[in-house]
């Protein structure tokens, strides 16, 4: 029951120290399932639970808030970009298991990590945590035939390669149970302890305000530069029209002013000897036809009385 003299802080920080203590042991070995490396494993835990935290008041109210951290943790764990960085790469060939173990746990750990991600998570999911299909498909989201189809896959490749563990000709049911055992085994021969919980709260508060500062760092920044940039720019804008008297004349030199005047004179009288010429042939033919005109009304006078 909680104490009435409690936080709200305080509060949240004992439901998230109870959800740490009750599945950060259990996580870290289903990490090592998923990658073979126990310090990745244990910095997926680290960072799902560290995510919890940031984001406590949804974990709180979700209906399942050790599948929420468990997804933050796998999606971690086989991210796509551990592939650039060699110590968070996914192992190939793991190292030997701390605990004493069987020939053959080595050997299952060794044919897990050669699965497909997502094979090798849906397996873990549903033979290793015990999920049933279709939560194991809601977390995995994908449909429960696809997510069927993948378990199908991983279970034929781990009883094809080893063929000591039984697997073959049992039926589904039965070949989850061995596995289920086995994987158990594998998981709990790789002491890997989780970090506290009042660790991961600390070290999450103080990503979320480094976080905090370097956004605001670089939103300072870049208004420093935009301020210098306007500062340093100098104004080059021009009118974009401009009045042609404004405009500067190059001076002429007398030489060509006076050649230009002869060629407009000369343009001149071509031009008026041209207009004379066409007022000439214009009066002409109205001349012209003024007599043929004259000359048709006199022959349709005379043409009554020769009748």
């Amino acid at each position: 029951m909680t104490q009435p003299c409690m936080t709200q802080r305080e509060q949240a920080a004992t439901a998230f120290d109870a959800l740490h203590s009750r599945h950060a042991a259990a996580l870290t070995q289903q990490a090592f399932l998923l990658t073979g490396r126990p310090r990745l494993a244990q910095r997926a835990v680290e960072r799902g639970f560290r995510l919890a935290w940031q984001h406590w008041p949804r974990v709180a109210v979700d209906p399942d808030p050790a599948g929420w951290v468990r997804a933050a943790t796998y999606e971690y764990a086989l991210a796509p970009w551990h592939r650039l960085c060699p110590g968070l790469r996914t192992a190939r060939m793991p190292d030997r298991l701390a605990a004493p173990a069987e020939p053959s746990d080595q050997a299952l750990l060794v044919t897990l990590l050669s699965l497909p991600a997502p094979y090798r998570r849906t397996l873990v999911l549903h033979d290793g945590v015990g999920l049933g299909l279709g939560e194991t498909a809601a977390e995995i989201e994908a449909s429960t035939p696809a997510a069927a189809g993948r378990l199908a896959h991983a279970r034929e490749q781990i009883a094809e390669r080893l063929p000591e563990l039984g697997l073959g000709g049992h039926p589904p049911v039965r070949q989850g149970e061995i596995l289920r055992a086995r994987l158990a085994r594998l998981a709990a021969a790789e002491q890997m302890p989780p970090p506290a919980a009042e660790f991961v709260r600390s070290d999450s508060e103080r990503s979320a305000e480094r976080t905090t500062r370097a956004v605001f760092a670089l939103i300072g920044l870049f208004a420093l530069v935009t301020l210098l940039t306007v500062i340093v720019t100098p104004d080059h804008h021009t009118p974009p029209e401009q009045s042609m008297s404004r405009v500067p004349h190059a001076p002429v030199a007398p030489e060509q002013r006076h050649r230009h005047r002869h060629r407009d004179e000369s343009a001149s009288k071509a031009g008026g000897s041209h207009r004379a010429g066409s007022a000439h042939k214009a009066r002409s033919a109205h001349r012209h036809g003024s007599e043929a005109v004259r000359k048709r009304l006199r022959q349709a006078r005379l043409r009554p009385e020769s009748r």
